[in-house]
């Protein structure tokens, strides 16, 4: 009998905590089987039969502009924005645009017979993911980001609907040109008739311990800056490059972060300018001693964003290192070929990228100092866990962008990427 079928008939009877150290994706995806065949099918035939959907609004550049002089009239706001140079009709068209096509959406579903919440980012609380099914986000990227990180259950999927094509790549959502919410119609049309692909992504665990583990997330959209300046205090013991491996021993505090990673977490200090100071592990190894400008791990998904850009090269650099290595090795590669160096490039910029699936996560150290006190090994690579103990002042520990916990001198932070953590998504062919 195949492999999946033999783990499609045992699904009922294995406990889904039992599933992380299976061989091949099945194993990864199979606690999501039980108690959800009725509404979203089996591995090999999908299904999206919904009772219950919240959809999470993004806000608009209007709202958040309205919340900054929520005691201004219009005519004051207007002329607020007037003198900020930006357009306030392009914003409040924009605006109504994006509502039109939330009531399209929520009218649609409704009458389905779906029951159907529309909340902002305040109100997607635990308590409405209990409630529903399904999340559908009704934005762009960072809507979609917002929701992923919050989902802890895998047997939640969440759909990407971009209500603005024309303004927003959305990159996390269904295709824009044929699956906008302007065409949500087919959108549902597709899920309802089952004619898509189940997707898995994975997300990365944090656990923090020490100092500042149980502190309360903040959103960036939230935070202003307001600490001391702390630019010119010495770092104790930085002589020291190495150290004993990080241990646990003596450290009380210590939980998951109620949130996951679906595309990179970020450790550094809060202003960029200000150098990060903090010891790294990868795989259990002992940790090293490193300044730099911040650290990011990445996911698969992840890969693509932050993660390139940091490490991708021009067909400039590319072709000054060719050029070098003909002068050293009496080489004669093609280098005034601009097909030949932008084949090249592509070639290693395609290699930084890995596939969301993978149970695995990519670091990169940001701009690494490197002297003769402190040396970085490797700025960049691959890694199934990773731990960063801070040495820092004002740092922070920051989730896709939009969530952050505060990283100072005493925390320590593991990441890895479990199976169970895994975000369900839909992949239309």
């Amino acid at each position: 009998m195949p492999f999946n079928r033999v783990i499609l008939k045992l699904g009922k009877h294995i406990n889904s905590g039992l599933v992380s150290g299976c061989h091949s994706g099945y194993c990864k995806q199979l606690c999501t089987i039980v108690g959800n065949e009725e509404k979203f099918g089996k591995l090999n035939y999908p299904m999206f039969k919904p009772n219950r959907v919240v959809i999470l609004s993004r806000i608009t550049r209007y709202e958040f502009e309205k919340l900054m002089y929520k005691d201004a009239t219009e005519e004051q706001f207007k002329q607020t924005l007037k003198r900020k140079r930006s357009d306030y009709r392009n914003m409040l068209e924009r605006h109504k645009k994006h509502y039109n096509c939330l009531e399209k959406m929520t009218n649609l579903l409704r009458s389905k017979g779906i029951e159907t919440k529309v909340v902002k980012r305040p109100q997607f609380t635990s308590e409405v993911l209990d409630w529903a099914d399904a999340v559908i986000t009704a934005g762009g990227d960072g809507t979609f980001l917002d929701a992923a990180s919050k989902i802890l259950n895998i047997d939640t999927p969440i759909i990407g609907v971009n209500t603005d094509p024309t303004r927003s790549e959305g990159r996390l959502c269904l295709p824009k040109e044929e699956y906008s919410a302007l065409n949500f119609d087919r959108v549902l049309e597709r899920l309802l008739s089952g004619d898509f692909k189940w997707k898995w992504r994975q997300r990365i665990r944090i656990t923090m311990s020490g100092y500042h583990a149980y502190d309360e997330p903040i959103e960036l959209s939230n935070q202003q800056l307001q600490n001391l300046e702390h630019r010119y205090t010495e770092h104790v013991q930085e002589n020291e490059m190495f150290s004993r491996p990080l241990s646990e021993k003596g450290v009380k505090k210590e939980r998951v972060l109620p949130v996951r990673a679906l595309n990179e977490v970020f450790f550094g200090e809060c202003l960029s300018s200000r150098v990060s100071y903090y010891e790294l592990s990868i795989d259990n190894m002992p940790g090293v001693k490193q300044k730099s400008s911040g650290v990011t791990v990445c996911t698969g998904t992840g890969s693509t964003s932050w993660h390139c850009s940091i490490n991708e090269l021009t067909p400039e650099a590319v072709r000054d290192i060719l050029n070098i290595a003909n002068k050293e090795c009496s080489a004669s590669l093609p280098t005034y070929d601009n097909h030949f160096v932008e084949a090249v490039t592509q070639k290693f910029n395609d290699s930084i990228v890995f596939d969301p699936s993978e149970l695995s996560m990519g670091y990169s150290v940001r701009d690494p100092i490197k002297n003769g006190v402190f040396q970085v090994p490797s700025p960049r690579g691959m890694a199934k866990r990773i731990r960063i103990a801070s040495r820092m002042w004002d740092a922070c520990l920051v989730v896709d962008g939009g969530c952050s916990f505060r990283f100072n001198d005493g925390a320590i932070a593991t990441l890895e990427i479990l199976s169970e953590d895994a975000l369900r998504t839909v992949e239309f062919d």
